[in-house]
């Protein structure tokens, strides 16, 4: 069977211009399990649009040896707008520059618009459950109307995604070593996925206070199997934001290997036929998400770091100091201390910044008091 590759158009932002996704369709369609995979939401993380490239190859010659049993949908580029945006010869893909913010923030509800629409219609019958709730997410979308090019952009690609079975988010940190989102009930189920994937981190959160696109179809699950407990539904969308390592990690021999192990992990969840090798030694455990210190500087200047990526500090450590250079030598430097114990996991290209901004990650074990307002991401 052909690769079926389609346009669809979003909703134009002015006279004249005109922007549209680029979806390629593997399988058949309604077949299962259905995979979902994406790159490059927040359009400057680039290293997902070439591992999405490669894949795109595995992908193709599985098709002609009628090896993909379920549905497999690859977008290559999620975000043809940031895709669009550049300031100064700088590209600038994290945010829309019509005011809508981040581009992967604030995603669609689909848990409390559903609740009338299923709650008559849940059964003893697990599976049944699921084909209800899936049906109602997408009867939901589609009375949807979009009022602006991003409402269309998010719109088609909740559509496309939201009864699938595993949802792959492809984005990168600053300069960071591999690392996957979760939330704890699909876990351990992706554990074949992150040693695939070769992940430094795995990081849990049941809900990281964002709306991010992968929470937006993983969380309903467990927030309707809360509220109707004599019901059983699963976590039926195993949804993960993987982070590609860094954006400057964007080479081919490298997204060559990312796409050869996502495709191992499509034939072991069994969207492809065929018997991938062993799954690699784990490279970590998967540890709260609340328990990674998002190091924020108190002040503006240069960073001088004193570590480097996955380096094991301890909590109290100094990881960078903060130069004002216009200061004298022994009063310019500030010192950043990590509340965490662990591996460092991101550090910051651009070595200047302004208070508050993250200059680091540290994956600790612990719970962190001051990760406990709800709020778990960058902004």
């Amino acid at each position: 069977m052909p690769v079926r590759s389609e346009r669809l158009p979003l909703l134009p932002a002015s006279p004249g211009s005109t922007r549209h996704l680029t979806v390629h369709r593997f399988g058949n369609q309604g077949a299962r399990p259905k995979v979902y995979i994406q790159a490059a939401l927040h359009a400057d993380e680039t290293p997902g649009l070439l591992v999405a490239h490669h894949l795109y190859s595995l992908l193709e010659e599985a098709e002609r040896r009628g090896d993909i049993q379920g549905e497999v949908v690859l977008v290559p580029y999620a975000n043809p707008i940031g895709l669009a945006q550049f300031t100064n010869g700088e590209h600038m893909g994290r945010y829309e520059q019509g005011g809508g913010g981040n581009f992967n923030r604030d995603w669609p509800d689909l848990y409390e618009p559903i609740i009338e629409a299923v709650k008559d219609r849940l059964s003893e019958d697990e599976a049944g459950n699921v084909a209800v709730i899936r049906h109602a997410m997408i009867e939901y979308l589609a009375t949807q109307e979009a009022r602006s090019e991003l409402q269309s952009l998010r719109l088609a690609l909740a559509r496309m995604a939201a009864d699938a079975d595993v949802v792959l988010d492809l984005h990168c940190d600053d300069q960071a070593l591999m690392h996957i989102y979760l939330i704890p009930a699909n876990w351990p189920q992706a554990a074949e996925l992150t040693a695939d994937l070769g992940c430094r981190a795995v990081l849990l959160a049941e809900d990281s206070g964002g709306g991010s696109f992968d929470e937006t179809f993983s969380t309903p699950w467990t927030r309707l199997a809360q509220r109707f407990p004599d019901a059983p539904i699963p976590a039926a969308c195993l949804a993960a934001t993987v982070e590609l390592r860094g954006r400057a990690d964007v080479e081919d021999a490298t997204a060559r290997a990312d796409a050869q192990g996502l495709f191992h992990s499509l034939q072991r969840f069994g969207a492809v036929a065929g018997d991938p090798p062993p799954p690699p030694a784990a490279l970590c455990e998967a540890t709260r998400l609340d328990a990674t210190d998002t190091v924020r500087s108190p002040v503006a200047g240069v960073i001088a770091y004193n570590v480097e990526l996955g380096q094991e500090v301890k909590a109290g450590d100094v990881i960078a100091w903060v130069v004002d250079p216009t200061q004298p030598p022994d009063s310019a430097r500030t010192a950043v201390t990590t509340e965490a114990s662990g591996p460092v996991l991101t550090l910051r290209a651009q070595r200047y910044l302004r208070p508050g901004m993250v200059l680091a990650k540290v994956v600790g074990k612990e719970p962190l008091p001051s990760r406990q307002g709800g709020y778990l991401l960058e902004d």
